[in-house]
């Protein structure tokens, strides 16, 4: 549990850090033209950190440790890809599955997003990780 940590402590801040530049820098247009009609006019804080402390953790335990173990970086991105694939689908999907007007367009847009914020950020995890846990 202890390894799952210190790589969820290098995880969050950089997910935080990519989220912010996308959603608040370049693609605030795209999600302001295409759900509008849903956004918050301000964030709910403290849901945002909840989130990013779970994708973090499951990020860290499920893709970047075992990729440590095996002491194999490529892993870690495939993995990580694939894993923000799963989670980003589920999220956007389901949106387009029940919500009223949701944009098929976002939905491909958000999940290569999420895609590849996940697939760097497990590889960059790696890197700097492996050296800082034992596999």
């Amino acid at each position: 549990m202890k390894n799952t940590l210190v790589l969820a402590l290098l995880i969050v801040p950089t997910l935080i850090i990519l989220d912010l530049l996308w959603i608040g820098l370049i693609a605030q247009g795209i999600y302001q033209d295409q759900i509008g009609y849903l956004l918050a006019t301000e964030v709910t804080w403290w849901a945002a950190l909840l989130f990013y402390v779970i994708y973090g953790v499951a990020l860290a335990h499920f893709v970047v440790l075992p990729a440590i173990k095996l002491g194999d970086m490529r892993r870690a991105l495939y993995n990580g890809l694939l894993f923000g694939l799963a989670a980003f689908a589920t999220y956007d999907l389901t949106n387009l599955a029940t919500v009223r007007d949701w944009p098929v367009a976002l939905t491909f847009i958000d999940m290569v997003y999420g895609t590849i914020v996940a697939g760097v950020t497990s590889a960059t995890a790696y890197v700097l990780g492996k050296k800082l846990v034992r596999g």
